[in-house]
């Protein structure tokens, strides 16, 4: 996939979007991201093309999960999951706020990394979180041993709770309110 510098506008990466990611269509797509080396904390290495599909299909039909596919420049670039974290992922493994939203994000992998690029993803997916006015804080649970996630993380406004032990993974819970991030990026308009 190649993507153009645009010279008019220097400094910046491309227009980020997002739509709902849509289990049968999106699959395959999908099954080549979870399953590249890359995306090796994603836990679905060994997954084949019906597992993911099966993942998906269950996400999709969970009244407090949701995963979407976001666009870069209108092509197919980053996964993002958005959960309630009072039922998903870190249910009574967590003091919740109200107003919390729990997030994953997958950036696909590139031949052609651009520099700067994931974290113009995930500030994208922050801003995308946070356009939900109900949305007072995001709430993430990395592997401990993903340093490469945590200074994105940091970059875009998040702080370090505390390690929590989950079945799948020692995880570095961490939480991002909206002014973090707003202090951290300049602010959540384009």
């Amino acid at each position: 996939m190649n993507h153009p510098h645009s010279n008019e506008n220097p400094g910046k990466i491309g227009d980020f979007t997002v739509r709902p990611l849509d289990p049968t269509s999106d699959a395959e797509l999908v099954h080549g991201w979870v399953t590249h080396p890359k995306a090796a904390f994603w836990l679905m290495g060994g997954a084949k093309l019906q597992d993911v599909e099966r993942e998906y299909m269950a996400i999709a039909a969970h009244p407090h999960h949701e995963a979407f596919i976001g666009l870069h420049d209108g092509e197919p670039a980053f996964l993002i999951e958005r959960y309630d974290p009072t039922e998903v992922e870190l249910k009574g493994l967590y003091e919740a706020e109200p107003g919390d939203v729990g997030m994953h994000f997958l950036v696909a992998p590139s031949g052609t990394p651009i520099h700067g690029f994931t974290r113009a993803v995930i500030t994208a997916v922050m801003r995308f979180l946070f356009a939900d006015p109900s949305v007072r804080r995001v709430v993430v649970e990395p592997d401990v041993t993903n340093s490469a996630v945590q200074a994105l993380n940091k970059a875009v406004g998040f702080e370090v709770v505390r390690e929590i032990t989950k079945p799948e993974k020692t995880a570095l819970l961490s939480a991002c309110t909206r002014e973090q991030f707003e202090a951290a990026t300049g602010g959540t308009d384009r």
